[in-house]
C-alpha cells in the first residue's frame, strides 16, 4: 500500500511530463508490491503531486537554481507500511525513483556526475495498525493479501522475521497491553505481544 507524494515547482513539469512521470511512478510502486498487477495492487498504487510556488522552495538559500542540478528539484515522499522492506529494498527503490525522474525529464549525461542529485527521496514507515482503508484498520497482512503477495515467498518471510524481533523488543521491555505496531500473529487478542 505505498503511496508516492511529489512536490515540485510550479513551473517544473507540464500536464503531459506530468503524466508520463505518473505512468513511471506507478510502475516503480507495483515493482515495490513485488509485481503485484493485480486489481489490489493497482488500487493501492496511488501517487500524487503537489506544487510549490517557486518562490516558496529555498535550496542553499535561494529560490534559483544555483544549488539544484539537473532535472530539477523534487521531493518525493514514500510511505510504505512498516517493516515491508530491507535496506537493499529501500536502496532499490531510492534508484528506481530517481531513475523514472530521469527518463522523463532530463536527457542522460554520463559526463554530469551530479545530474539528479536534486531528486531528494525519503520512505517514510507507517508503523503496522496505523494504515486504515474503508473505515478499518489494515494490517500488513491484509495489504499483502489484497495486492496478491505470497506469503510463502521470501519477501514475507522477511516481514515475518521482522516482526517477531519486534515483538520480542516488546515483550522484554514490557510495552503496555494494546500498543499496537505488531502484526496480529504476533500479539494476542489485547494487542500484547505473543
Amino acid at each position: 500500500m505505498p503511496i508516492l507524494q511529489v512536490y515540485y515547482p510550479q513551473e517544473a513539469l507540464s500536464a503531459d511530463r506530468k503524466a508520463a512521470l505518473a505512468g513511471q511512478l506507478t510502475e516503480v510502486l507495483l515493482n515495490m508490491e513485488g509485481g503485484a498487477r493485480t486489481q489490489g495492487g493497482l488500487a493501492f498504487a496511488t501517487v500524487f503531486f503537489t506544487a510549490i510556488p517557486s518562490g516558496d522552495w529555498w535550496v542553499g538559500g535561494r529560490t534559483d537554481a544555483g544549488y539544484v542540478s539537473k532535472p530539477g528539484k523534487f521531493l518525493v515522499r514514500v510511505s510504505v507500511p512498516e517493516g515491508y522492506m530491507s535496506q537493499t529494498h529501500k536502496s532499490e527503490v531510492h534508484a528506481m525513483v530517481n531513475a523514472a525522474f530521469l527518463r522523463v525529464l532530463s536527457e542522460p549525461d554520463a559526463g554530469d556526475t551530479r545530474q539528479g542529485s536534486s531528486i531528494l527521496v525519503t520512505i517514510e514507515e507507517v508503523t503496522e495498525g496505523n494504515w486504515g482503508c474503508g473505515g478499518r484498520t489494515l494490517s500488513l497482512a491484509s495489504i499483502s493479501d489484497a495486492v496478491g503477495l505470497a506469503k510463502s515467498g521470501a519477501r514475507f518471510r522477511w516481514v515475518q522475521a521482522y516482526f517477531a524481533a519486534k515483538a520480542r523488543q516488546f515483550a522484554a521491555a514490557a510495552y503496555p497491553a494494546d500498543t499496537g505496531g505488531l502484526l496480529p500473529q504476533h500479539s494476542d487478542e489485547k494487542g500484547r505481544p505473543a
